[in-house]
């Protein structure tokens, strides 16, 4: 057995370990929508017969049309909003030249080191002085301008072929459309990654909902499935069938746009 076959087995054998522990805690997930209580505490790891149990007392105790048209509003919106202001950010970063650029960049991702947690009572404070608390405003808003997406877009930018740029200029394009017309198509791989990556924040985002959302009616997936685990004796069959349902979204999105989210990742400019 030569060195090479050895080090590929070895590679097969991380990635596999890699790939269980990954999918486990999905396969464990759906296992166990479809059992009791009693069997999860148990650690039964086979499938039930109590799938359509859980699922009627998920619906009986959660006004699930509701939670779910709250999540999928403030991450739709909060997901549109967010690619055109970074993608518009990240490319006047890339194509505009000046000599304060870079500073205001290093600026930006300096602010990158700051946790949320440090700016959780400021942004309180901003929204309840102009009575946004207990809105999707308030959730939405702090999203927008994404300083991660921003650099993304910018590094994405990079790839972007200038002589596209500069023969649509000859054409006589304005710069607004250059970038709907020109950059937009190019840079749709990296329109589709970053739709995964804000569309699945947005989605599982919890802390900052908690925080703003104060009303039943207003409230999203995770914090209604957060508050049915808080439960003096939880229903865990019912939780995680609330979990799976949860999880469908995002992954629908995934699947979607997977093709185009390898290509962006890899920066790929077509």
């Amino acid at each position: 057995m030569t060195a090479s076959t050895i080090r590929r087995a070895l590679v097969y054998l991380f990635l596999s370990i890699a790939a269980f522990i990954s999918v486990f805690p999905f396969f464990w997930m759906i296992v166990g929508a479809s059992n009791t209580s009693a069997d999860i505490i148990k650690g039964k790891s086979s499938f039930g017969d109590a799938l359509f149990t859980n699922a009627a007392t998920f619906f009986t105790q959660v006004d699930a049309p509701r939670i779910f048209f709250n999540s999928g509003f403030i991450a739709i919106v909060g997901t549109a909003l967010t690619l055109v202001v970074s993608s518009l950010a990240g490319y006047g970063f890339e194509m505009f030249r000046s000599r304060v650029r870079e500073r205001i960049f290093s600026l930006l991702l300096l602010l990158l080191s700051i946790p949320f947690a440090a700016m959780m009572v400021p942004l309180f404070v901003m929204f309840a002085q102009v009575k946004l608390v207990n809105t999707f405003v308030a959730v939405v808003l702090p999203t927008v301008a994404s300083i991660f997406i921003i650099f993304y877009f910018r590094q994405a930018t990079k790839a972007f072929p200038s002589e596209l740029r500069d023969a649509a200029k000859i054409d006589g394009l304005k710069e607004w459309q250059i970038f709907l017309f020109v950059y937009l198509p190019v840079m749709r791989s990296t329109y589709a990654a970053a739709t995964i990556i804000v569309f699945m924040t947005n989605w599982n985002n919890y802390l900052w909902p908690l925080i703003v959302l104060q009303t039943a009616d207003n409230k999203t997936v995770t914090l209604i499935i957060s508050a049915l685990t808080s439960a003096y004796t939880p229903d865990y069959g019912m939780t995680l069938f609330g979990t799976v349902l949860a999880t469908l979204p995002t992954l629908v999105i995934f699947f979607l746009l997977q093709r185009r989210f390898v290509e962006g990742m890899l920066g790929a400019v077509k």
